[in-house]
C-alpha cells in the first residue's frame, strides 16, 4: 500500500535530534523483525498474488533504502553489505544486469537465505546509526530527511507485508494462522447514527506537505452541499444481508467495469469470507473463524463497497466530507499498535464519529488526483506519491494493520478499484 507520509516539523536541533531519530529508526526497523518473527523460513518465501511479495523481500527492500538513499551518499567509507543487493533488492522496475525482475519472479529468490537478509538488515542498521552518531550538525540536516523517508518506508511495508502474509496463509488449503490471538472480549452491535454537516466551505489537505507526503497538499477550500456522513462503518451483519438479498446478482446496483469483473472472477462474497458447515466463516491472521455480524466489513473493492452504497439507497463520501468530518473523531481505532490484527466491533456509544482511524480503510468516491496547486516534485521515487495519480480511488483513515502515525485526517490511501487484497471497508454518507 504506497501511503506512507512524514510531517515536516520544525526539528530539534543537535544531539536531540540525533537521539529522535535514532530512537523512532530502531523502533521502526525493530517492529519489522518483530512482524517477521512468526514467519518460517519457507513462509518468507511465499508470494501468493503478483501485486504481492514475499515477506523476504519487504525485510531487504526496506533496508536497501536506507542502503542506497542514506548510507551510501552520506557515509563516507562504508562498503555495502554485499554489493549484488544494491540492484537486487531495488524497486521491482528496476533492472538487475540483463534481467528484468517483474513482481511474480520475486519469489523465485531462494537466495539470500532469510538468515543473510537478517544479517544484512543488522549491518545497515548499525551502519545507519553510527552515521547519526557521527555526521556533523551541518550536515545533520540532509541526512535527517533521508531517514526520515526511509522510516516511513519501513512503516508502509509493515502494512504491505501483513497483507501479503495473510493472503499467503489463506491460499495455503490448511488455512495457518499467523498467530495466537490476544484474549477480546464480544461486542454488541450498535445502532448506526448519523452526523449532520451544514455544508459550505471547507478547507482540507496538510498545510505543511514535504517529503513523503507530497500528494496530501497543498491545503486548499472546497465547496460542500450539506451531508450526512454515518456514525461507524458498516457491519459484516450490514453486508451479509446484501449478500443474502441478491447484491452480488443484481447488475442494476455495480458500475459496467466491477459488474464484468465481479462476474469473470466469480464474487459472491468479500474475499476471505468462506460458506463451511451451513455458516458463513472468516479468514484471519488467526486463521478461521466464524463470522461476528457486529465487526466492519473488511476486504472488499471499491466496486462493491459502491454497489453496497447504492443498495442502501446512500452513497460514499467524498474524501472532503470525510476530512471535515474525520477531523471532529478524538479516539483512534484498532491500529497496528494496539496489537490485535483484524477489524473490531465498534464499542463507543453516542452520535460519534467513530473508528474514523483504525480497524479498516474507508473507500471514498473521490478519484486520486492531484489537490489544486499540487506540483510533482523531485526526490526518492519512495517519497513521491503523485506519480500514482491514476485510475486509483481514495481511502481515508486506516487499518488493524497501520502504524499509528499514518493514520490522522489528513492521510491520503489510494488503491485501484478492484484490489480486496488491503483491509478496506465502507462508511455511507447521503445528501441531506
Amino acid at each position: 500500500m504506497p501511503d506512507s507520509h512524514i510531517a515536516k516539523h520544525a526539528q530539534p536541533s543537535g544531539d536531540a535530534l540525533r537521539q529522535s531519530l535514532a530512537t523512532r529508526f530502531q523502533k521502526a526497523r525493530g517492529r519489522t523483525a518483530e512482524l517477521a518473527a512468526p514467519l518460517s523460513p519457507e513462509d518468507l518465501m511465499v508470494q501468493s498474488v503478483p501485486d504481492g511479495a514475499p515477506a523476504k523481500w519487504h525485510l531487504a527492500h526496506t533496508t536497501w533504502l536506507f542502503e542506497t538513499t542514506v548510507l551510501v551518499p552520506d557515509s563516507p567509507g562504508y562498503r555495502p553489505f554485499d554489493s549484488a543487493f544494491l540492484d537486487l533488492f531495488a524497486a521491482r522496475s528496476d533492472r538487475f544486469g540483463n534481467h528484468q525482475l517483474p513482481s511474480p519472479t520475486l519469489r523465485l529468490l531462494s537466495r539470500p537465505s532469510g538468515a543473510e537478509v537478517m544479517r544484512y538488515r543488522d549491518h545497515v542498521n548499525a551502519a545507519v546509526l553510527h552515521l547519526l552518531a557521527q555526521v556533523d550538525d551541518a550536515g545533520l540536516a540532509e541526512v535527517a530527511d533521508r531517514v526520515e523517508v526511509g522510516i516511513a518506508h519501513e512503516r508502509r511495508h509493515q502494512e504491505r507485508m501483513l497483507t501479503h502474509i495473510k493472503h499467503a496463509f489463506w491460499s495455503n488449503p490448511l488455512r495457518p494462522a499467523y498467530e495466537q490471538p490476544p484474549q477480546v472480549y464480544p461486542t454488541a452491535p450498535q445502532p448506526q447514527d448519523w452526523i449532520a454537516h451544514e455544508g459550505g466551505l471547507v478547507e482540507i489537505g496538510r498545510a505543511d506537505a514535504g517529503p513523503g507526503f507530497d500528494h496530501e497538499g497543498p491545503r486548499h477550500r472546497v465547496y460542500l452541499n450539506p451531508f450526512r456522513l454515518a456514525s461507524q462503518p458498516v457491519s459484516c451483519g450490514e453486508y451479509l444481508t446484501f449478500v443474502e438479498e441478491g447484491g452480488y446478482s443484481n447488475r442494476a446496483l455495480w458500475l459496467a467495469d466491477g459488474w464484468e469483473l465481479a462476474r469473470s472472477e466469480n464474487w459472491q462474497a468479500p474475499l476471505y469470507w468462506e460458506w463451511r458447515d451451513g455458516a458463513w466463516q472468516i479468514f484471519t491472521l488467526y486463521g478461521m473463524r466464524p463470522l461476528d455480524p457486529a465487526e466492519p466489513v473488511c476486504h472488499v473493492s471499491w466496486y462493491e463497497a459502491d454497489a453496497f452504497a447504492r443498495w442502501a439507497g446512500k452513497r460514499l463520501p467524498s474524501e472532503a466530507e470525510w476530512e471535515t468530518l474525520g477531523a471532529r473523531c478524538e479516539s483512534m481505532g484498532n491500529l497496528l499498535g494496539t496489537g490485535y490484527r483484524h477489524p473490531r466491533a465498534c464499542p463507543c456509544h453516542g452520535e460519534g464519529p467513530w473508528q474514523m482511524f483504525g480497524d479498516i480503510w474507508e473507500w471514498t468516491l473521490s478519484p486520486f488526483a492531484p489537490y489544486p496547486g499540487y506540483r510533482l516534485p523531485d526526490g526518492v521515487d519512495e517519497a513521491v506519491h503523485g506519480r500514482f495519480m491514476i485510475n486509483r480511488m481514495v481511502l481515508r483513515g486506516g487499518s488493524c494493520v497501520t502504524p499509528f502515525d499514518h493514520a490522522n485526517p489528513t492521510t491520503r490511501h489510494y488503491l485501484r478499484p478492484d484490489t480486496r487484497l488491503s483491509f478496506t471497508g465502507i462508511r455511507l454518507a447521503e445528501d441531506a
